[in-house]
């Protein structure tokens, strides 16, 4: 592994994100619904994961190959973006936009458009490829033959399989308690929404956490360690969980209560009067 090798890898992955970004505007511009890029936003990993894992040998040369961590990484990746791209767009496509960003386009008073592609898009394009910098990193550094080594991306194994089965219990939960004519209105308090008031959010973090201890298996692991931090600051305090709230008060009266007994990200037993 060679300095130039790992620069390669992530200009391409930056070119990457950035590509899927601009090619969902597009397709954003035509639909007239911008709430396009929450589709992008699994699939633009799931590309970046698989790139970095068939570029690795031709950047680096025919000495580096990725080994167990690289190709873990790239798999789970892929299956945690495809999922997660499918349950956005199965999700979105009988709703109405999200008004988050039709509150953005509102604001613009001059080149809606624009505004919207370089201070939306383009900035989850970059956020997509510094999160995924634990993926692409991964593809380096052998096969963690070291038990230490080892340990630590079993461990990251299991981390991811907590956030993926939490998000995608959550993500199932909800979907069919508002599919129920009955619970309009009403707040979800059962299952995993009966410990965490955003059981998906907390999955996701996990999610990222288990692929940064998959790419420890080697010294360069250490560097992207800010990658599952933001993306859990992302989620527990910056558009996740604060914008979702924002106004859910005002539509359903009965989810104060629900946040006085609920955490707000990491699973806890309801708070009792």
């Amino acid at each position: 592994m060679t300095p130039g090798a790992v620069a390669g890898v992530l200009a391409i992955g930056l070119g990457v994100a950035w590509a899927t970004v601009t090619v969902t505007f597009l397709m954003a511009r035509v639909r007239n619904r911008y709430d396009t890029i929450d589709t992008a936003w699994g699939t633009g990993f799931a590309l970046i994961a698989v790139c970095a894992l068939a570029l690795v040998r031709p950047v680096s040369g025919d000495s580096e190959q990725p080994g167990v961590a690289g190709w873990l990484a790239t798999v789970l990746t892929v299956v945690w973006g495809v999922r997660l791209a499918l349950h956005l767009h199965l999700r979105n496509r009988t709703k109405p936009e999200d008004p988050r960003y039709r509150e953005m386009l509102a604001k613009a008073r001059r080149f809606p458009a624009g505004r919207m592609y370089f201070r939306v898009y383009l900035t989850q394009a970059l956020v997509m490829w510094f999160v995924a910098l634990p993926v692409q990193l991964a593809q380096f550094g052998g096969s963690a033959r070291h038990p230490l080594s080892a340990a630590v991306l079993w461990a990251g194994v299991f981390v991811w399989l907590v956030g993926f089965a939490f998000e995608t219990v959550g993500d199932e939960q909800l979907r069919r308690f508002r599919n129920r004519p009955e619970n309009s209105g009403a707040v979800l308090r059962m299952g995993l929404w009966r410990y965490t008031r955003h059981p998906n959010y907390f999955g996701d973090a996990c999610v990222w956490w288990g692929l940064y201890l998959i790419a420890c298996h080697h010294q360069v692991g250490v560097l992207p360690l800010l990658s599952p931090v933001l993306m859990t600051w992302l989620l527990a305090r910056g558009s996740g969980k604060p914008l979702l709230e924002r106004d859910i008060v005002e539509r359903r009266p009965d989810y104060a209560d629900y946040v006085r007994r609920t955490s707000g990200f990491v699973p806890l037993p309801p708070k009792r009067d």
